[in-house]
């Protein structure tokens, strides 16, 4: 007798169709996150802007000394005591790179008891 020589199975390629679906729509999502700009869209250049510290910030030098527009401050209360109610709601400090960060943050919060209702760290902006 003869046998018929048997035929190999047929590899079902299904859920690898299913897989490489899901990954074609996974990227499609991710990849549209974002709109973007507008082609006709050019951006500000803001490389040869000379920029100041702003007036009504509290300046806090390395040592720990206060100045607001170039006069001394006795303290972060005193500060505080001198602006109007509508400047305490948005407080500013301009620390020193090399100021203690123990130090900055006891200033901000005997600003807050003082009475302001929210203190703002300016910083320099990294790129």
């Amino acid at each position: 007798m003869n046998r018929k020589p048997r035929r190999a199975s047929a590899e079902n390629t299904i859920p690898l169709i299913n897989i490489v679906f899901l990954m074609l729509i996974f990227f499609l999502v991710a990849g549209t996150l974002a709109a973007p700009l507008d082609k006709e869209l050019t951006l500000v250049s803001t490389a040869e802007i000379e920029t100041t510290a702003p007036a009504d910030a509290l300046v806090v030098h390395a040592d720990g000394r206060l100045t607001w527009r170039g006069t001394a401050v006795a303290s972060p209360e005193a500060f505080v005591a001198e602006q109007p109610d509508a400047a305490r709601a948005r407080m500013r400090i301009i620390p020193d790179r090399d100021l203690p960060a123990e130090t900055l943050v006891g200033i901000g919060r005997a600003m807050q008891a003082a009475g302001a209702e929210r203190v703002v760290i300016v910083t320099e902006r990294g790129l």
